[in-house]
């Protein structure tokens, strides 16, 4: 079965442009007519700013003048998420493990494995045994109620988190018509922020959080895309998930 989401274009709500998004930290910029790009680095190249849009391929690139660029940032990396013992449950993940329970989740879901993992490396950097300052506990970071109201007894156990997590995040993509943006917004802020700002709420941490979601969950589908081709496999397409 096809997954219903393989590939993000974000434009008109974050107004990010969809491109090849690179491994390490990326730069935003700020346009003067209001939109924002994400790329790998800058540099200034004669009387242009050169935008890098991969992390290896030079070949990437878009060129602004100077005066279009409002200002250049770096997204960091999210800071480390403080640990608590699992009980019951100390078995190190290995990423094999952490691959087959994404994609049976993916799989029970009709939901792309590789944005599950996006989710994943956001919420915790695959620790099991994550605690967010907030309280949200293990791999996709659920909250106790949404813990609850997913059925998951152990947020620390991997495959319960995992399941319930993934079950949260399609409650949330089917609730906003599978708008990527709005679900993981959702899914950072909570749905009742969503609704009330009646789009992505105006939160810097938020905004950031889908920007690197779907950074990696792009970069995830195209090196999939490339090893494919290098092995002569025939795989779909892309497919823009609808924004607003």
């Amino acid at each position: 079965m096809r997954n219903r989401l393989q590939f993000v274009a974000v434009v008109a709500t974050l107004g990010l442009v969809a491109i090849p998004l690179p491994t390490e930290a990326a730069e935003r910029v700020s346009l003067t007519n209001g939109y924002e790009l994400l790329c790998n680095h800058h540099e200034q190249v004669g009387s242009l700013i050169r935008l890098y849009l991969g992390s290896s391929d030079s070949s990437s690139y878009i060129d602004r003048s100077p005066e279009d660029i409002a200002k250049i940032e770096t997204i960091p990396d999210p800071p480390p998420s403080s640990s608590a013992a699992a009980p019951g449950n100390n078995a190190k993940l290995s990423p094999a493990d952490l691959h087959e329970m994404l994609a049976e989740a993916g799989q029970q879901h009709n939901l792309d494995a590789d944005l599950l993992a996006s989710v994943v490396k956001a919420e915790s950097n695959g620790d099991a045994h994550a605690v967010s300052r907030a309280g949200a506990r293990g791999l996709m970071q659920l909250m106790p109620k949404t813990a609850a109201e997913q059925g998951v007894d152990d947020s620390f156990s991997p495959d319960e988190n995992v399941r319930g997590g993934s079950a949260y995040l399609n409650d949330l993509l089917v609730k906003y018509h599978d708008n990527i943006s709005l679900a993981l917004a959702a899914y950072n802020a909570g749905p009742a922020a969503v609704d009330k700002y009646h789009g992505i709420p105006p939160y810097h941490e938020t905004r950031t959080y889908i920007a690197r979601v779907i950074h990696e969950f792009n970069r995830r589908v195209l090196a999939r895309e490339a090893l494919a081709r290098q092995s002569g496999i025939s795989s779909p397409g892309f497919e823009a998930s609808p924004t607003r």
